[in-house]
């Protein structure tokens, strides 16, 4: 060893082991903040399908890969960082002599292949992503970019700690070249001998190449473990375990997709007969209120952008960003931590559970951190401003664009049931909708004996449940499918379409009352759970003695579609439900039903986000308005899992739209622009959302909306009434 070795091994010693100490106490920390969370044992049931998807997700990048070039580049980026650690190790033989390589496998020629083509293609993927960040940074000009409100700087330090490893890495093997102490061939490392046929034969040049490699990746290191939130950097590590622990891992949708999370207090569902709000926990009012998984979920976030170039009410200048959203939470958990950690926080009654010598050592800022409410306007201090709550349409954009599996919506929800059950504190408009779901089971406030009147002049018995002997589906109607003048129509085209059929079905009529989606995405689960158990009772008793794939349902609205067919079944609801755009593909496959007619003038589909995104069901309204216009349709450019939401959801259908450009005008443009005469739907909230933006736009004459139930009815039966053109008004 010489001198120079002596100097470098000494060196990387030292910046190695205080990058070590400060990586251990930065891990220490976050998992302490992690576990002030509140308990969510169904996160570790079925640790196979968990530990499948985890790995699946991770290096098959599936959720990155969405963005083809993007995702491309980070694979191989992900890829050099875990594999080519491998030749970080390595470095601390090399400062301590030039021939120094890995034990065993550091002579083998296919390491040295694959590191080589690892760290060319990693170098080409970083500055791909280096490229695209610079492209969208969000000061250039042209409008918001994905990275507005991210860290910017630590961006741009890990790219270029990544370049920079990855060059020294092969400097290192060119000083090997020069100096005969590399073992690989030419033809397995073709860039390691070009690079050593321009340096010199500096023996000493592979330890200080090696020592530079190291001081570079352990700045990193301790940069990152002075600077626990900083996400960009630690979801390399976080990805995995936040992945693992997703709610739903045997889901095709993300998994905060599809039904919301039940109520939970102390780990378990809440159980409304027997809660007590001095002992329950009624939502989140407090950061540590969140499961632990919460806290996992804010501390992963990447910064990436992706759920906020989604998010509708973002694109329309609203105050709501999902990615800043879980960034503001997780500043105030970190930032809160001290004060938590020292035994602090508030009891449900909103004493203070810590001593005055518990606190006595406390940071002050920790200590004014504490005092923030969770939800509440810049003047009264608050972490999440209440615009930036009401804003979301809760569409699962966000989560459907996040590669670490962030639960978004389930947070957002978990806060709103906080603000409307303790605090009764949400937009005024929407009480007028909650006191109507208490008072007359429907949104509308209409009169439950007309629940029928779509029945009238159909030409044909609608039957009635427990007036026929049997049925295959029951016709879950809806409150819109029952009292919505346009929603009307589309309920008259499928009873139309399945008499037709000659499918046997049968209504609740009376019977059924709201499924409650409105109540529960508002975050009233109170409401909720008085309408779906009364629901529940009354789907079980007529179903009763039918095994679970014998309990048919069929919906035409897709928030009903999916309350009753993902989350009846956490109140013992257990049934099979089908949208009708499923069941009506299906009798045009089956030739029950034949178009005849074609639809002419072009169509264009808007994907529900409760039927798309949330339940992923695109190719069977595609199929049906394919047979109905045979032809191609005209898709919109947001289109599928990236469908652009009508703005309805999330109980906003009864919310007024305030800030920013109305979403359903921004969707109704996009639909324009296509050319098509026709926007079909899926969903009586986007007709009603979408109609309303075209005859804002003052285009009612030349563009129609209609259900896609509508426009097979008029390709079956030309001459069908329920084909009318649907523009009437919002019945009152």
């Amino acid at each position: 060893m010489g001198s120079v070795q002596i100097v470098t091994t000494i060196l990387a010693a030292a910046i190695t082991a205080v990058a070590v100490w400060l990586a251990v106490r930065a891990v220490m920390k976050m998992t302490a903040v992690i576990r002030l969370g509140q308990p969510a044992p169904e996160r570790f049931g079925d640790k196979g399908a968990r530990t499948r998807k985890m790995l699946v997700e991770t290096a098959g990048h599936t959720r990155m890969l969405k963005w083809s070039v993007v995702g491309a580049a980070h694979w191989f980026v992900m890829v050099g960082f875990i594999v080519l650690s491998l030749l970080v190790l390595e470095a601390y033989f090399e400062v301590v002599t030039p021939g120094g390589g890995l034990p065993i496998i550091g002579h083998w020629t296919i390491f040295g292949l694959a590191t080589e083509w690892i760290g060319i293609l990693g170098l080409a993927g970083i500055l791909v992503l280096m490229g695209i960040r610079l492209r969208n940074r969000p000061t250039r000009p042209g409008g918001r970019s994905r990275f507005t409100g991210s860290t910017m700087w630590q961006g741009y330090f890990v790219e270029w700690v990544v370049l920079l490893v990855l060059i020294f890495g092969f400097v290192i093997r060119g000083f090997k070249v020069a100096t005969d102490h590399f073992e690989y061939p030419v033809w397995a490392t073709p860039l390691s001998h070009a690079v050593g046929a321009a340096l010199p034969a500096w023996t000493a040049g592979v330890s200080v190449a090696a020592l530079i490699k190291i001081a570079i990746s352990m700045t990193w290191l301790i940069v990152i473990s002075l600077n626990v939130t900083m996400g960009v950097a630690w979801h390399r590590f976080l990805a995995f375990p936040n992945i693992f622990f997703k709610r739903e891992p045997e889901k095709a949708a993300g998994s905060g997709l599809g039904a919301l999370r039940p109520m939970m207090s102390g780990g378990k569902p809440l159980d409304f007969e027997e809660a007590d709000p001095e002992k329950d926990q009624f939502g989140v009012a407090q950061v540590e209120q969140f499961t632990w998984k919460g806290l996992l979920d804010f501390s992963t976030c990447t910064e990436c952008g992706r759920c906020q170039s989604q998010c509708p009410a973002w694109n329309t200048g609203k105050p709501l960003s999902p990615k800043l959203l879980v960034l503001s939470l997780r500043d105030h958990a970190y930032a809160k931590a001290p004060y938590l950690l020292a035994g602090g926080g508030k009891d449900l009654t909103g004493e203070e559970k810590a001593t005055a010598a518990q606190l006595a050592h406390v940071d002050v800022l920790a200590l004014a951190e504490a005092e923030k409410p969770l939800i509440g306007t810049a003047g009264e201090g608050g972490v999440i401003d209440p615009d930036v709550l009401w804003s979301c349409t809760t569409c699962g954009a966000c989560v459907e664009q996040c590669p670490v599996d962030i639960e978004h919506v389930d947070h957002i929800v978990d806060m709103r049931r906080y603000q409307v059950l303790i605090e009764s504190s949400f937009p005024s408009e929407a009480g007028v909708m909650l006191r109507n779901l208490e008072n007359k089971g429907n949104p509308w406030g209409a009169p439950q004996n007309t629940r029928e009147d779509w029945t009238k002049g159909l030409g044909f018995e609608v039957p009635r449940v427990g007036e026929v002997d049997d049925f295959e589906y029951l016709f879950w109607v809806g409150c819109a499918g029952a009292f919505e003048d346009r929603a009307k129509k589309t309920t008259r085209a499928v009873a139309t379409l399945l008499n037709e059929a000659g499918v046997s079905f049968a209504i609740l009529g009376e019977g059924e009352t709201c499924s409650g989606d409105p109540a529960r995405r508002i975050g009233n689960e109170f409401v909720f759970q008085m309408l779906a158990q009364q629901n529940v009772e009354t789907l079980n008793e007529a179903f009763e003695g039918r095994e679970k794939s014998k309990r048919k349902i069929v919906a035409t609205c897709p928030h009903c579609f999916n309350t009753l067919g993902n989350e009846y079944g956490q109140l013992g609801g257990e049934f099979e439900v089908v949208h009708h755009t499923q069941l009506l593909a299906h009798l045009v496959a089956a030739g029950k039903l034949t178009p005849v007619q074609p639809v002419d003038g072009g169509v264009t589909y808007h994907d529900p986000c409760y039927l798309g995104r949330h339940n992923r069901v695109f190719a069977a309204p595609r199929e049906v308005l394919g047979d109905s216009i045979q032809g191609e349709l005209t898709e919109m450019p947001r289109n599928s899992e990236r469908s652009f939401c009508c703005g309805a959801g999330g109980a906003r259908m009864w919310m007024e739209e305030k800030i920013g450009k109305r979403i359903n005008v921004d969707r109704v443009e996009e639909a324009m622009a296509t050319g098509a005469k026709t926007i079909a739907v899926g969903c009586p909230f986007c007709s009603t959302m979408l109609n309303d933006g075209v005859n804002g736009k003052g285009a009612g004459e030349q563009v129609e909306v209609v259900d896609v139930a509508s426009v097979l009815l008029r390709s079956v039966k030309p001459d069908a009434p329920a084909g009318e053109k649907e523009t009437e008004s919002v019945a009152g």
